[in-house]
């Protein structure tokens, strides 16, 4: 028998090197710091889904806190590497700067996700212009752009071309309700009604990542509407469809539409549970089809058209009284023969003041009535506060503009009276910059263009303005006297007093416009008798540059009279070719008289102009 003991076989080397490898780590606290950082994450990631939540923060906001954390985790490894027992080692420079960098990264894209919407027509807006409250649908670099072309008419009745149309406009305004969908050209679009074009081109022109073409054909009851999406880059067909139905599931299909079209896009619906996309769908077929109608009656411009316009929705709203869009576009209706009524120019101020009163009172009651039937539809918003911008009551126009602008910020009527509100405050370029936004959204609106360029001529950007216009066809309204005015600033006397004598008819008298281009071309003059000049209307401008500047305010000063202070004219005024005319008496008293120092006093005063003492003010 032996007396050897048995002894346990030696610890293979691998199980050696896992329990030294081990050591070490616990020895650089690498474990510790690595258990104390994830606990340390997790309470932050908590933190920011609570508060995202409770500050209504954008879905990415989560992700990317997530992001970060993960990032950090290598890094507090690292360090817990070189520091974990030596605490007194100073870090290095290339620590340093490696850090750094993280910090800044972090911080950059943590900016970029949370920072807060700002006041859209605020002070606060003059370093940041317009924050759109969802970041993608306004950003347009990598954003999914969307354009619906014009459904084509397909029923046997041409006159159903309203129907089409209609259906073009409502799959649309159902479509601008996703959060993160960029919708594009929703005027613009109409633009390429009935042309053959490439579709490549017509996504380049409207900035459209993908295009919605589609066809209507309704015969009696029945109503079928094929639809299809496309990659406009390649002409790829991402998704299509036909739905076959009775009309009263017209609604329904516009609900499927929009859905299947987000859903192709991936699109998040961004609605809580029961909610629709497509929302008002209280009315009997026949009052809907009068009620796409009245749109396409209503936009083909004149005071006959909105009279019929007006009947026909009188017509729908007896019938159907709490339809919300029907009476918010009644509103609207109301308001254009302020805009379009020739005799209100001829009329005595007093009865041109009664007709005023008489449309916007209307105009006014019928909007709020729609607000208070459909607080969520953004366009009841938007002719509330076109109401109020004609009647001069600039404070509350604004509120109803930042209520519509949260329901949808890349609305083309919207944005547009931002920037007119702007521009009353002397905000020219956070103004301009709104209006860049809407160019890009709706390139081929002429009014909006028109506008665009007044603003970028006020802005000093005399060869942009210049080129907006060029593009617009000659006989388009205004273009010619736009085009003039901003020439005759310019000191291109002779090339304004040409494009004056050659305005289209219907926009200035040819006496007036003959006139007008007589005067400039004696430009520039002094006159020791300014009252003497006749009358220019729309060509007031003139008197600038002919030696009686304060007269150049009698076309705003008018529209006071008649009870329309509307700041649409307000951007001229800032010019510097108006300076003269900011000094006198003159203009201080229709500024007040519009209701500008009231809003001024409220909102901030424009750069020209500052309170003096309690009651007074001065401009330069």
């Amino acid at each position: 028998m032996s007396g050897a003991i048995d002894r346990p076989d030696p610890k293979p080397p691998s199980v050696d090197r896992l329990a030294l490898l081990w050591r070490r780590l616990y020895d650089q606290k690498l474990v510790q710091w690595s258990v104390a950082y994830i606990a340390l994450a997790y309470g932050i990631q908590h933190g920011v889904v609570l508060t995202s939540d409770a500050l209504d923060w954008p879905h990415v906001v989560s992700r990317i806190s997530i992001l970060l954390l993960a990032l950090g985790v290598p890094l507090v490894m690292t360090l817990a590497w070189y520091h974990g027992d030596r605490a007194s080692r100073q870090f290095s420079k290339a620590e340093l700067s490696i850090l750094s960098v993280l910090l800044v990264i972090g911080s950059l894209l943590f900016y970029v996700f949370v920072r807060p919407t700002v006041d859209i027509a605020s002070p606060g807006a003059q370093q940041a212009g317009v924050t759109a409250a969802r970041s993608a649908a306004t950003s347009t670099i990598g954003a999914i752009s969307l354009a619906v072309l014009p459904f084509v008419n397909l029923s046997s009745d041409k006159e159903q071309e309203f129907f089409s149309d209609g259906m073009t406009e409502e799959i649309t305004a159902a479509l601008a309700k996703v959060p993160d969908l960029r919708v594009v050209g929703r005027t613009s679009a109409f633009q390429f009604k009935g042309q053959n074009q490439d579709l490549r081109s017509i996504g380049q022109s409207l900035a459209a990542t993908h295009l919605i073409e589609g066809s209507v054909r309704k015969e009696g009851n029945r109503v079928r509407i094929t639809v299809q999406l496309i990659k406009s880059d390649d002409g790829t067909h991402i998704w299509s469809e036909n739905y076959d139905r009775e009309l009263t599931d017209v609604f329904a299909i516009q609900e499927d539409v929009a859905r299947a079209i987000a859903t192709s896009l991936r699109m998040p619906l961004g609605l809580k549970p029961g909610e629709n996309l497509v929302n008002n769908r209280g009315i009997d077929p026949e009052s809907y089809q009068q009620f796409l109608r009245s749109r396409a009656v209503l936009q083909s411009g004149g005071p006959s058209n909105a009279a019929e316009a007006q009947a026909l929705l009188e017509q729908v709203i007896a019938r159907n009284p709490d339809y919300a869009p029907a009476l918010a576009r009644l509103s609207f209706s109301y308001t254009q023969p302020t805009i379009i009524q020739p005799a209100l120019g001829a009329a005595p101020p007093g009865e041109a003041r009664r007709i005023v009163e008489t449309y916007l009172s209307k105009a006014e009651a019928t909007a709020k009535r729609a607000i208070q039937l459909d607080p969520n539809l953004p366009g009841s918003y938007v002719t509330l506060g076109f109401v109020m911008f004609l009647h001069g009551n600039l404070l509350m126009s604004e509120d109803m503009m930042q209520k519509a602008f949260a329901l949808d910020p890349n609305d083309p009527d919207t944005l547009n009276l931002i920037s007119l509100l702007l521009a009353a405050r002397g905000q020219v370029k956070e103004a301009v910059s709104i209006r860049q936004q809407l160019r890009s959204l709706e390139p081929f609106v002429p009014t909006y263009n028109r506008f665009t360029a007044v603003h970028l001529w006020v802005d000093g950007q005399n060869d942009a303005a210049i080129a907006i216009l060029q593009a617009q066809p000659p006989d388009e309204f205004n273009r010619s006297n736009l085009l003039a005015m901003i020439y005759a600033s310019m000191g291109r006397y002779a090339e304004a007093a040409d494009m004056l004598a050659n305005v289209p008819p219907g926009q200035i008298s040819a006496a007036v416009s003959k006139e007008a281009a007589r005067l400039l071309r004696t430009a520039p003059v002094s006159r020791p008798a300014p009252q003497s000049l006749p009358q220019l209307g729309g060509g007031a401008w003139v008197y600038l540059y002919v030696g009686a500047p304060e007269r150049a305010l009698e076309p705003f000063e008018s529209r006071v009279a008649i009870g329309l202070p509307d700041p649409i004219p307000a951007p001229w005024v800032w010019h510097a070719s108006y300076a003269p005319v900011r000094k006198t008496e003159r203009f201080k008293a229709y500024v007040r008289n519009a209701g500008f120092v009231d809003y001024w006093r409220a909102k901030g005063w424009p750069q020209w102009c500052h309170p003096v003492g309690t009651d007074d003010f001065a401009c330069e």
